[in-house]
């Protein structure tokens, strides 16, 4: 198959390297790019935190830009979403990496047994965040009243293609599949000239999307097309080809 990857271009890199590997032929359209607040999580590390939380691989890549800064804070517990993220952080020197097969949703429900097996923490959990995000990781920790800090460290910036980079990726020819992995990108994805000028030619591409909330970027129009994996992480939206 031929399949588009819309990832910000580091990331998109390696998941071309697995969809190589399974056969497919890939063909990069990265429509975000990243945004580092080095000295956002500098500030944030220095207050003090019973743990860390975070729900991207973007936040575990910053570890590595902040030096000796880092070093006090491995033996802090990290409480993260994706085996990308856990393997960031692993990467980054942390001891204790503990990761939940899922969403953020299921991220704040460990939190949220952690806390209920060993008591409240003395202090609050530090979220190391993007933006945008999804609100359902905050949103269920209020809930129980796990005490926490969001700090946003970087954002995701929409990144338009040249016009002669959008059509190579999408009309010579048109893929068979895009791959979705944010909600902003693939409402992107959905504004480029091919799809407003000529959307019937993409009625028989597939758009695979890692999470029902991505697939809500998703024009109606393209609802027949639209499958969304099983679980919200890269290895079940690739089982979806």
């Amino acid at each position: 198959m031929q399949v588009v990857v819309t990832r910000p271009q580091n990331a998109a890199v390696r998941t071309a390297r697995k969809l190589e590997a399974l056969g497919h032929e890939t063909r990069l359209l990265s429509l975000a790019a990243p945004e580092h607040d080095v000295e956002a999580l500098k500030s944030a590390l220095a207050v003090r935190h019973s743990a860390i939380a975070i729900t991207s691989a973007e936040v575990a890549r910053l570890f590595g830009m902040v030096g000796e800064t880092l070093d006090r804070h491995l033996l802090t517990t990290v409480f993260s979403v994706g085996r990308a993220s856990a393997q960031a952080a692993g990467e980054a020197g942390f001891r204790t990496v503990l990761t939940p097969e899922g969403d953020g949703r299921d991220l704040a429900n460990m939190i949220i047994g952690h806390c209920r097996d060993f008591g409240m923490p003395a202090e609050p959990i530090l979220y190391l965040a993007g933006n945008p995000r999804a609100p359902a990781f905050e949103a269920r920790l209020k809930e129980e009243g796990i005490p926490f800090r969001t700090v946003e460290c970087y954002r995701m910036a929409p990144r338009i293609p040249k016009r002669s980079e959008t059509e190579a990726a999408l009309l010579r020819p048109v893929p068979d599949a895009v791959l979705f992995y944010s909600r902003e990108t693939a409402r992107t994805f959905f504004e480029l000239p091919p799809l407003i000028e000529m959307p019937e030619r993409f009625l028989s591409t597939l758009m695979l999307c890692m999470s029902p909330n991505v697939a809500r970027g998703v024009p109606q129009r393209f609802a027949a097309l639209t499958v969304v994996a099983i679980a919200p992480n890269e290895e079940s939206l690739l089982d979806l080809l």
